[in-house]
């Protein structure tokens, strides 16, 4: 069976867990300090925390830029559905802005026409949370100078994107955010297992952070409202959650560090593949902004058709073959329709959602498996659909 993503693990990773595994330490010790500096130090951000998720990460984020009931969360639509619950977790406000159709993400157009609109209704956004759909960074230099003039903090979501620049601006130095998150779930660039970081160059954030991933404790002396010196003593500031990262899984983000340039590379042959050998009678290829460096996390092909879908779905699956679709458009889930949103809100994200087929790309996709694919793909569209 080929799927469409799937994590490449080798010796040198077994090897990294099992030192830990052995060791006296396994979790909250040296070994997640140390992934953390060294995927800062990977991005060119000042700081790191680790999450057991970027799903958790994001929600950390949000709190660590005081996001409090009511207040205004913008995202888009055309992502996992973290992107916005990160917020909701607050009884915060979420509303969306629509995607570019050519490259998936947040449309500065249309986000800098529903700012000028908010500003007017006094409904601007604390936070912009920005997706980095399949691994292509959005425009976060115009994006920042939007976020000056309208006066709102940016998260990035860079779950697909560790590893690939902007402008020659790497995702994850927060040159034109507040905090970055990125995941190490299993078929993102690299992994730990499951996964997640916050990146940023604001020790306040970083602090925040430290302290919501350990259910609201420090044992900083220095944050203490009260000031007890005894060695024992901690303090709960506020409510916060048990997030941590384990030192078996950073140790395997340790080790999968070291090989990213590898993954990246890897996956961006196998793009490059599909885009000279499909036929396009029939599917749009996707295409990477000039400016950007990919990690290529995704392949995503949009049908002419949006009726032949499901069929070439069953038809690949009988030949072995396992597709998937990103992403149903977080707006048209049940919880957002009993919020008030409904279909027809975001027609370039419904479109992406009703045409989008997200073909496999993995390190460890064979020659023989990805002449497959493309055979069995271009024979469904000319001559069953």
């Amino acid at each position: 069976m080929i799927y469409y993503n799937r994590q490449s693990i080798i010796s040198s990773d077994i090897r990294s867990v099992n030192k830990v595994l052995k060791s006296d330490i396994i979790t909250r010790g040296k070994v997640v300090s140390e992934f953390e500096k060294r995927v800062s130090s990977f991005v060119g951000s000042k700081f790191g925390v680790t999450f057991n998720s970027a799903s958790s990460a994001l929600t950390g984020s949000c709190f660590a830029i005081g996001l409090k009931k009511n207040d205004i969360v913008w995202t888009t639509p055309n992502s996992f559905v973290s992107s916005a619950s990160a917020a909701r977790h607050f009884s915060s406000k979420v509303d969306f802005v629509d995607i570019c159709r050519k490259n998936k993400n947040i449309s500065v157009v249309e986000l800098e026409k529903k700012l000028i609109k908010a500003k007017k209704n006094k409904t601007l956004p604390k936070i912009l949370i920005t997706v980095h759909f399949g691994g292509q960074p959005p425009d976060q230099k115009k994006i920042h100078e939007l976020s000056v003039k309208f006066n709102f903090f940016i998260i990035e979501d860079a779950s697909h994107s560790l590893g690939g620049s902007k402008d020659k601006e790497k995702v994850g130095s927060c040159k034109w955010s507040d905090i970055v998150v990125t995941s190490f779930h299993p078929v993102k660039t690299i992994t730990t297992g499951e996964g997640g970081i916050a990146l940023s160059n604001n020790m306040k954030f970083i602090e925040r952070l430290k302290m919501f991933r350990n259910n609201g404790i420090t044992r900083n002396f220095k944050f203490f409202k009260k000031k007890i010196k005894d060695p024992f003593y901690y303090e709960q500031q506020f409510l916060g959650h048990n997030y941590h990262m384990s030192d078996i899984n950073a140790a395997l983000g340790l080790s999968q560090l070291k090989r990213i340039k590898k993954f990246i590379r890897k996956r961006k042959s196998i793009f490059d593949f599909y885009n000279k050998n499909l036929k396009t009678d029939k599917i749009s290829l996707p295409k990477i902004d000039i400016k950007s460096k990919s990690t290529h996390h995704l392949y995503v092909i949009n049908l002419k058709n949006k009726k032949n879908r499901k069929k070439i779905f069953m038809e690949m699956k009988k030949k072995g073959i396992i597709l998937n679709v990103h992403y149903i458009p977080i707006h048209l889930h049940p919880y957002y329709y009993n919020l008030g949103f409904r279909k027809g809100d975001f027609p370039n994200s419904e479109w992406h959602y009703e045409t989008s087929i997200s073909l496999p790309i993995y390190f460890d996709l064979s020659l023989k498996n990805l002449k497959k694919i493309v055979k069995e793909l271009n024979y469904i569209t000319e001559n069953i659909i």
